[in-house]
């Protein structure tokens, strides 16, 4: 038996909803407004939740943050009215799992509350390994769920991402976690594959194929035989090989370079790229027949500055990894340590942090915390310069706001100016800890006091 949650303003759709949930054997609950819903939300947990999007007391899409940040988030059905098509898109945008245009007939609405049960359902019957994916953030809660549904399928996936955000890793996942986990897992490099050798790499050779080949090379493709083929930067693969490629992806037969017989490899392809492959189709750089081919079931990874609570679950994770396989006790991590990861932007996203992480794990030796001054200077510039930049924006608005735009100093005051309220700051927070003062501001000890001399302050 469901728990289902109707949250709808209009009382003749939630009696028709209630009357249509009971009769299939579930309990349910209803709101008339988005606060006495998300009160219900707060209150237990639901697995599935029908959201009208005009409430009275708010947008029903608004909420959808709040509703998927539950610790069990239920699926959510959204209810829109007709002639309302930029809510249907926003609805699907949001991750929610179906909308339905009101009034719906009763048939419809059983058969989307049906298969979003039985989905459901699934998902919880397939336990996931996820080891060393990690995050808690709505936006890897939602590629969680894609990442089931991934896993129990073996239906061609795309994942999409910046460069770092772990691609590969997702991929991995997927194949431990599906019905092929037992066979091999094969990693192929489109960025570095030379088209001169990219069909002997992929599907084999025979001996005497070509200049070099002093013996028969079983291909990539045939290696993945049974397991799974990972096309890693396929944005990379030369159009002349995107159509070989994609005989090869159909048929699931080959030929490799030589021989006279066409073999055959029953492989499940996970492909990854940080390209936008629709605008690679539009400017005619990527075949859109396998585009369609390769992008079945598509995972988007967030980059690391959209989910900027999973930063310090990250670096927890990764200071605790490095401490198990050097056998040492735990380190923990100052709170200014942790401050300074939250306030840089991760432009590497998390290959980039755990370098980071890394790099500071060292530098901090037989020390049992891992301090600021341990971060690579690179991190600690970007992030000063970053609250400088803040400072001074803050300071142009409150000039703005004032409309006294003709009493605005030259841009050498103002840096000027700005620079000592820095100073200022950094003196006030760690006032005669040089150390410190150094690790944040980035600067050098001579650098440090000649700024201090310049604008009469004293450490």
């Amino acid at each position: 038996m469901a728990r289902i949650l109707i949250i709808d303003d209009d009382r003749q759709v939630c009696e028709t909803l209630e009357s249509l949930v009971h009769r299939l054997g579930h309990e349910c609950h209803a709101a008339q407004t988005l606060k006495e819903g998300l009160a219900q939300l707060g209150s237990g947990e639901f697995d599935l939740v029908f959201l009208d999007v005009r409430l009275p007391d708010g947008n029903g899409l608004e909420a959808l943050g709040q509703i998927r940040s539950q610790a069990a988030p239920p699926d959510v059905i959204v209810l829109t009215g007709q002639g309302d098509p930029e809510g249907a898109e926003l609805a699907i945008q949001g991750g929610v799992w179906d909308y339905l245009v009101k009034p719906s007939p009763i048939r419809q609405i059983k058969e989307t509350l049906n298969r979003a049960l039985a989905q459901r359902q699934d998902r919880k019957d397939l336990a996931l390994d996820l080891t060393d994916v990690v995050g808690q953030s709505n936006a890897m809660r939602q590629c969680y769920e894609r990442l089931a549904q991934a896993s129990g399928s073996d239906s061609t996936v795309l994942v999409t991402g910046e460069t770092g955000t772990g691609k590969e890793l997702l991929a991995r996942t997927i194949h431990r976690n599906s019905g092929r986990a037992d066979r091999a897992f094969v990693v192929v490099d489109c960025a570095a594959l030379t088209e001169s050798l990219l069909e002997s790499i992929l599907f084999g050779h025979t001996k005497g194929a070509f200049t070099g080949a002093a013996r028969d090379r079983v291909g990539l493709v045939k290696l993945a035989d049974g397991g799974t083929l990972f096309l890693d930067e396929i944005g990379e693969l030369p159009l002349s090989a995107q159509k070989t490629f994609l005989r090869v992806l159909q048929e699931r037969r080959f030929r490799p370079v030589g021989g006279n017989q066409e073999l055959q490899s029953d492989f499940r392809l996970i492909s990854a790229t940080n390209r936008d492959l629709s605008a690679m189709v539009a400017a005619g750089e990527f075949r859109q027949d396998l585009f369609y081919r390769i992008n079945t079931i598509h995972l988007t990874l967030p980059p690391l500055r959209e989910r900027e609570e999973d930063i310090l679950i990250l670096a927890r994770h990764h200071i605790d990894k490095l401490c198990r396989q050097r056998n040492i006790p735990v380190k923990e991590m100052d709170p200014e340590f942790m401050a300074m990861l939250r306030l840089y932007d991760w432009p590497g996203n998390v290959r980039e942090l755990f370098n980071t992480i890394e790099q500071a794990f060292v530098l901090s030796g037989a020390e049992k915390t891992v301090y600021v001054q341990h971060l690579p200077q690179a991190v600690r510039i970007r992030v000063a310069k970053s609250m400088l930049e803040r400072s001074r924006e803050d300071a142009v608005e409150e000039a703005g706001d004032g409309g006294d735009e003709e009493n605005l100093p030259s841009l050498k005051d103002f840096k000027t100016a700005m620079e000592r309220e820095y100073l200022q700051r950094l003196l006030r927070a760690h006032g005669r800890d040089i150390p410190k003062m150094l690790g944040v501001s980035g600067l050098s000890r001579s650098h440090l006091y000649a700024m201090l001399k310049k604008h009469g302050l004293e450490a």
